[in-house]
């Protein structure tokens, strides 16, 4: 099971970022999402996305972080660029292990670093952090891309366009 705990998120200022983690948590393998900070208009529209899309991820909003942190019988990944080398970071986990990603919006309270197993950094340098998340669950899964067949809507590859079919449960 992957958690991602989004902390800092400020529903005024990172909607779209914080509605993007959401997103790519879902998209990259995610089995739920928790935000520190309610919103009820990102629980809807990613519960929207999820029927429309398919997958059985599920969002919390109002979380208090510390708690969540503190009572997760898994590892904590928190994604930080002052963390270890991603190839480095990645081979001490163990993947039979329940798994909670820890990204931040503001500045992180020094205590998340503590409360995490491991601080992990996909480069040394600023970068988004929907970024990070997507290079992380990438490489954590080694590559093998979730599928979703449970969804109102599917995408067809199309190298050359946009093509998207009702879903037909007859396939």
């Amino acid at each position: 099971m992957i958690t991602v705990l989004r902390i800092g998120h400020r529903p005024e200022r990172d909607k779209r970022i914080t509605t993007h983690v959401a997103l790519v948590s879902r998209a990259f393998g995610a089995d739920r999402i928790l935000v520190d900070t309610r919103d009820l208009d990102l629980e809807r529209n990613f519960t929207s996305t999820c029927q429309r899309w398919g997958g059985s991820a599920s969002i919390k909003t109002g979380v208090k972080y510390r708690e969540e942190m503190k009572n997760f019988k898994g590892q904590i990944v928190h994604l930080t660029m002052y963390g270890e080398e991603l190839g480095k970071g990645m081979a001490t986990l163990d993947p039979k292990k329940d798994l909670m990603v820890v990204v931040g919006a503001e500045k992180v309270p020094r205590e998340v670093y503590e409360l995490s197993t491991i601080n992990i950094s996909v480069g040394n340098q600023p970068h988004s952090e929907v970024a990070a998340l997507a290079v992380f669950l990438y490489s954590y899964h080694g590559s093998k891309m979730p599928k979703f067949t449970d969804g109102q809507m599917k995408i067809v590859p199309d190298p050359r366009g946009k093509t998207v079919l009702e879903n037909d449960t007859d396939d």
